[in-house]
């Protein structure tokens, strides 16, 4: 192990601890937004094709978001038992979990990318593509196919990068990839008339490269942890998937539900499908956008409340968990607001077709009338997987999409909601999911914490 105080929040102001990791994250995730918004962007202003296409991106969203799901499961799952073991002083077992992260990511990746690849042709079809768009997903998502490696390496490993005290590092993997994929994306749509295919070949190069640069870290001098070989130990990868399944299943029931949709929309939606399916893609790629910054505020906090809950610390914990709370909370009304109230300016961003801004700006003030709420469940789910109580993370993240999102999203069209089904089905899952996941967290997890701080004071 590398001898270094880095990565050690035992100390300090949480809140100063917790924005200074925050920042460089935030910055990441928004950059990481470039792979797939700078793709949409350029697919969506090809000449006379751009509805279409874009749309037919928008079909191939449940595979992509499952690669992403399985880069969580060893992810998310890892890196907080990681900096839990740092915070009890275990190192070994810290470098065994990264370890063995790392190796599962390596294979697991190999035999996506030979599923996905091959199954692609009958499974596209399958998530809403037709005669129109399956082409263009076709086109797309079988090279993207082609970088699931990378993909999980530099998403499922940086969140070890991070949860070290390296945020600034972790914001370079992302930087350097999304600058690539920003001039390669023009060159290779455009300049040499690819289309589709030259989107998802920048991305590829890109991933590979963010992929290369974060192993090159993990294996260097810096971290106070790092990659020493490559293996598996199986009971820390049974902690691993059983923390990570959250994850796992927030991506993967994410693919499930976007499936789900876009068999709604085409049915609901007749000869307009398109353009729901296309509103849909445009309300997606926002929610990534206006989720940044939560995102960054809940990345940085996990570190800081796995590592003091090791140490024992329970009053540093429930200060993060504050800090998560209120900061999330004034970051989302502040864009319902602009969501709610003015929505084209955002549909202007990734089409100039006013028949496709016009119905997404009808569809974005339904889909987030009730977006503040998500802020409850991102604080119970985050907290959830930070302090590992894997079984509470688990159910909570299957409540909101499993039990709630798709079962309305088959039901609300019946019932009087018609094609704007989908678009309500995720504001009601808000209230009830969001309301619920809080509350649990508070009575199982926040109290006992801070009776625990109560009487550590005493």
């Amino acid at each position: 192990m590398a001898a270094s105080n880095k990565g050690d929040f035992s100390q300090g102001s949480i809140g100063r601890i917790i924005f200074k990791l925050s920042l460089p994250i935030m910055l990441a995730e928004l950059v990481h937004l470039a792979y797939n918004i700078v793709d949409r962007l350029f697919i969506s202003h090809m000449p006379g094709v751009g509805t279409a296409a874009l749309t037919g991106v928008g079909v191939a969203f449940p595979l992509i978001s499952l690669i992403t799901a399985f880069a969580n499961l060893f992810g998310t799952g890892g890196a907080p038992l990681a900096s839990i073991a740092r915070g009890e002083g275990d190192y070994e077992k810290s470098a065994r979990i990264q370890e063995t992260s790392f190796t599962t990511l390596l294979i697991t990746g190999a035999v996506v990318t030979i599923i996905m690849f091959f199954g692609a042709p009958y499974f596209l079809p399958l998530l809403g593509g037709d005669e129109e768009t399956l082409p263009y997903a076709l086109d797309y998502f079988s090279i993207y196919v082609l970088g699931t490696i990378p993909v999980m390496i530099s998403l499922g490993m940086n969140s070890f990068i991070n949860g070290q005290g390296f945020a600034k590092v972790g914001m370079v993997t992302v930087i350097i990839g999304a600058a690539m994929n920003i001039v390669l994306d023009p060159l290779l749509i455009y300049t040499a008339g690819m289309g589709v295919k030259g989107a998802a070949v920048a991305t590829v190069i890109s991933q590979l490269v963010s992929a290369v640069w974060v192993v090159l870290f993990l294996t260097g001098k810096r971290p106070v942890v790092r990659i020493r070989r490559l293996g598996i130990s199986g009971p820390d990868l049974k902690a691993v998937a059983k923390l990570g399944a959250t994850g796992f299943m927030f991506k993967a029931t994410n693919s499930v539900v976007q499936a789900i949709t876009n068999i709604v929309l085409k049915t609901w939606g007749g000869a307009a499908s398109t353009l729901y399916i296309g509103a849909m893609t445009i309300i997606n790629s926002t929610r990534e956008i206006v989720m940044c910054p939560c995102s960054g505020i809940t990345f940085g906090a996990t570190p800081v409340m796995s590592f003091n809950y090791g140490a024992k610390k329970p009053e540093r914990v429930s200060q993060a968990m504050s800090v998560m709370l209120f900061s999330c909370l004034i970051i989302n009304t502040v864009f319902w607001a602009l969501m709610v109230f003015a929505p084209g300016w955002m549909f202007s961003l990734f089409t100039s077709d006013p028949e496709l801004i016009a119905t997404g700006s009808v569809c974005a003030r339904i889909y987030f009338l009730t977006f503040p709420l998500m802020t409850l469940q991102l604080t119970g789910q985050n907290t959830f997987t930070s302090l590992n109580y894997p079984k509470y993370a688990l159910f909570f993240s299957l409540l909101r999409k499993i039990i709630l999102v798709a079962p309305l999203t088959l039901l609300l069209p019946h019932i009087g909601a018609g094609v704007y089904g989908p678009f309500w089905a995720e504001t009601v899952s808000q209230v009830v999911g969001s309301l619920a996941c809080f509350l649990t967290m508070y009575r199982v997890v926040w109290k006992p914490l801070k009776q625990a701080a109560r009487e550590q004071a005493e």
